[in-house]
């Protein structure tokens, strides 16, 4: 498959009429996109706000976070399954808003939210802090479950997202990159002297709210399975997931997976790159064991010489990683692993629930238990609850503190595992 991504290059974002960008400034027609989003009848009212890099903002419950981008060529449509027809993507060219973001806020009982500090020693821990945000705050209608507002927050993200992405379609980009990859039998043959490089994606996927959607289907049904790299760029993958914020992959982590990118940057040089092999996390032992068999199988009928591997989150889902591991190395495929770690704030803790001998090319993405003071900041936005401390309790006593100790934990994508940001541990 071979896809074209066009960026065009966001340097501020307003609110006005008709909606549109000028000069890399995009038009936010809050009227228009509230209509939209309103037409889904389980949500009562929107909140529409703009969140700016270095302006004094924190912003609380955030759940996913999307690029706008719009697919101008090619078969399919972005989000396939889910806002988008379901059919493969992956192929033709898509324009991309880089620099804006939509960032959807809104508190369900029984998740952990994440903060975007937009300036501040915060700042440092969200990429988010930098790119231009739109804010979609909703309010579901009395007695809605919280299944219920869950899509509809998801859906209302993703659908803003493409209305931004439609609306800036005619703006000439600045970059254009082109990727490709053969199918797998002509893409071993192209690099004959290269070792032949694969990607195993690990979804979470273990229910409500620990979900992952993949071609709108939940990550928690799937098997292991081949995919071409670029349709993880066309929103083959949703995020779903509204748990852990640190190393919680949004909706623009999947789009912008730094692995994908990385392994494209060497692939004809280092390496052979044949694509990616997407599989879950699933909660029982017994579908561990399945899906970490089918995925070595399924690396050795490609003929792989070695993968990278990635996860989402921590604790149950380290046993995914050293399973995926062992028995990949056991079938002499060679395994370079991503993870974060949770090793105290004085990082003496023992990082990873689980281990394995073989598991001895390790790159970690920090210690999420890392803690920062922050100061208090002009504006906020969302429900401040997750921030309990000892000394402060109450969502009054969070906002008018002086300042708040915290663990980078509840940044979004502080110690993201794709290495999104630029955290790491030094191992003495």
């Amino acid at each position: 498959m071979k896809l074209t991504l066009e960026k065009i290059i966001v340097e501020n974002m307003i609110f006005g009429s008709p909606s549109g960008i000028n000069n890399g400034v995009i038009t936010i027609d809050d009227e228009a996109l509230r209509e939209m989003i309103l037409k889904d009848q389980r949500i009562a009212k929107v909140h529409i706000r703009i969140a700016r890099p270095e302006e004094s903002i924190r912003i609380y419950s955030v759940r996913d976070v999307i690029e706008p981008r719009v697919k101008i060529d090619g078969p399919g449509q972005l989000f396939p399954g889910i806002i988008g027809q379901q059919s493969t993507v992956g192929q033709g060219i898509t324009k991309i808003l880089e620099g804006a973001a939509v960032v959807t806020v809104g508190h369900l009982q029984g998740t952990q939210d994440g903060i975007i500090d937009m300036s501040g020693p915060g700042a440092a821990y969200s990429p988010f802090s930098k790119t231009h945000n739109l804010l979609i705050s909703c309010e579901p209608v009395p007695g809605l479950r919280n299944e219920s507002f869950d899509e509809a927050l998801r859906l209302a993200g993703l659908k803003t997202a493409h209305y931004i992405g439609e609306a800036c379609q005619q703006e000439s980009p600045q970059v254009k990159t082109t990727y490709e990859t053969l199918p797998i039998e002509e893409q071993k043959q192209q690099y004959p002297n290269l070792p032949n490089v694969g990607y195993v994606y690990m979804l979470q996927g273990q229910g409500l709210f620990y979900d992952t959607y993949f071609y709108g289907k939940p990550a928690r049904d799937m098997l292991p399975t081949y995919l071409y790299p670029t349709e993880v760029m066309e929103g083959a993958i949703v995020n779903g997931n509204l748990m852990i914020a640190c190393d919680r992959n949004t909706t623009y982590h999947h789009l912008n997976n730094p692995v994908i990118e990385d392994l494209y940057a060497a692939h004809g040089k280092e390496i052979n790159f044949c694509g990616v092999i997407v599989t879950n996390q699933p909660t029982t032992l017994k579908g561990k064991e399945n899906a970490s068999d089918l995925t070595a199988a399924l690396a050795e009928e490609l003929g792989l010489d070695g993968v990278i591997i990635s996860k989402e989150e921590y604790g149950n889902t380290d046993a995914d990683l050293m399973m995926n591991c062992r028995k990949l190395e056991e079938k002499g495929i060679k395994t370079v692993l991503i993870t974060d770690e949770f090793a105290g704030q004085d990082g003496t803790s023992q990082s990873l629930a689980d281990a394995d001998p073989k598991a001895d090319a390790i790159v970690s993405t920090g210690n999420a238990n890392e803690a920062v003071l922050l100061p208090q900041m002009e504006r906020i936005i969302g429900n401040s609850a997750i921030t309990e401390t000892p000394e402060c309790t109450t969502q009054q006593q969070i906002q008018n503190a002086p300042q708040i100790k915290m663990e980078i934990f509840s940044f979004v994508g502080s110690t993201n595992e794709f290495g999104f940001n630029k955290m790491s541990t030094k191992g003495y």
